[in-house]
């Protein structure tokens, strides 16, 4: 082992799922800016400025499992995985049809993903870095089909983390708290529930997508080395208070 800590992730091979969303492409710019190799897949177009930064884009839909498949052959090596693609539908969620496509989203893709990239994370002894949320942690009447698949990434990060490990695989979680993105716009604009969250947040504001990024870049570097099957909250404080 080197005396050296090192947080380096330049000329590493990321790919990110959801990088049309606002923590997907803040990731991508994070890890491009940080020199790695990044590609991004959506089934929406990314930001304008993706592509500007030398970052790769691809359309995929995570919930097709011979897409994903196919997708993975293209791929010699992998160093890093990140499953950021994710919606909800706050008080649809009850009907199962849409329960089902959201669970299929949130958390049959970490699966689909990761058996589909195995053999390349392996040949690079790489990483996954899952995404949870507050809701892994506590339910939600309104979307209980995204806190119940944000609850169970938190149980299969373990178990992919200990399935993977001879392979020199290692698998986490970042579980962020309250971002500012467009998936959080309903909910920053409710005045009753804003109020809820801000009385029990130490931090009294909504993050910065950006705030996540250098979790996940100590996730993807030789300095977190020991660290595999844990879920890091980034939330403010929220989930201690």
């Amino acid at each position: 082992m080197s005396s050296k800590i090192s947080f380096d992730v330049s000329q590493k091979s990321v790919l990110i799922t959801g990088g049309g969303g606002g923590i997907g492409s803040t990731f991508a710019r994070a890890f491009a800016a940080a020199g790695a190799r990044v590609t991004v897949t959506d089934i929406k177009p990314p930001p304008a400025d993706i592509e500007e930064l030398g970052i790769s884009s691809e359309v995929l839909d995570v919930t097709d499992n011979d897409a994903v498949e196919r997708f993975s052959e293209r791929f010699q090596k992998l160093d890093v995985l990140i499953h950021c693609a994710g919606f909800i539908v706050p008080f649809k969620e009850h009907q199962i049809e849409v329960f089902e496509r959201v669970v299929d989203v949130h958390l049959f893709a970490n699966m689909r993903l990761a058996a589909a990239f195995r053999n390349q994370l392996a040949a690079s002894r790489g990483c996954i870095i899952n995404i949870g949320s507050m809701y892994s942690y506590f339910g939600n009447a309104r979307i209980p089909a995204y806190a119940a698949a944000k609850t169970a990434v938190v149980s299969l990060t373990k178990s992919l983390a200990i399935a993977y490990a001879d392979e020199g695989i290692r698998v986490n979680a970042i579980a962020p708290g309250w971002i500012d993105t467009e998936i959080s716009k309903g909910a920053q604009g409710d005045e009753a529930f804003n109020e809820k969250v801000m009385d029990r947040l130490p931090s009294k504001r909504w993050s910065d997508p950006m705030e996540l990024a250098g979790t996940a870049l100590f996730l993807a570097s030789p300095a977190s080395s020991l660290i595999n099957g844990v879920t890091i909250p980034v939330d403010g404080g929220y989930v201690a208070s």
